[in-house]
């Protein structure tokens, strides 16, 4: 694990490292769908929008700007919702048990928790 120094970095780092750990589970969940389930649709959606909230941390920690880093966020933002949608839809389609399905969405959550409180703050460190 590579750790910047300082606690808004740190705070970085615990999302990025959350949003890889939760990209490799989706990465997973898409296997598992293509083969047990035969599911094609909804797991190319899902495996695009739970691996991009990472990518596009990843890319806002090395931001030109603070909008910049801002304006990242704001999309890893929106790609988590995206993503607790399909998360939502394959329990309730029975394609994966609601046990999984709670467990991938709350990370999901902890991720957009987590991103909300680093958007507020790059705002606020803007005023």
């Amino acid at each position: 694990m590579i750790t910047k120094s300082g606690a808004n970095a740190m705070k970085e780092n615990t999302l990025s490292d959350k949003s890889v750990y939760f990209a490799a589970r989706i990465i997973k969940l898409h296997n598992y769908l293509i083969k047990n389930k035969k599911e094609t649709v909804i797991s190319k959606q899902i495996v695009r929008s739970g691996t991009s909230i990472g990518a596009n941390i990843n890319e806002g920690n090395y931001g030109q700007s603070r909008a910049d880093f801002i304006a990242k966020m704001h999309i890893a933002l929106k790609e988590t919702s995206e993503t607790e949608y399909w998360l939502k839809l394959l329990v309730l389609s029975e394609l994966i048990s609601e046990r999984e399905g709670q467990s991938l969405i709350n990370d999901c959550l902890e991720i957009k928790r987590m991103l909300i409180s680093s958007i507020n703050t790059a705002k606020n460190n803007m005023k």
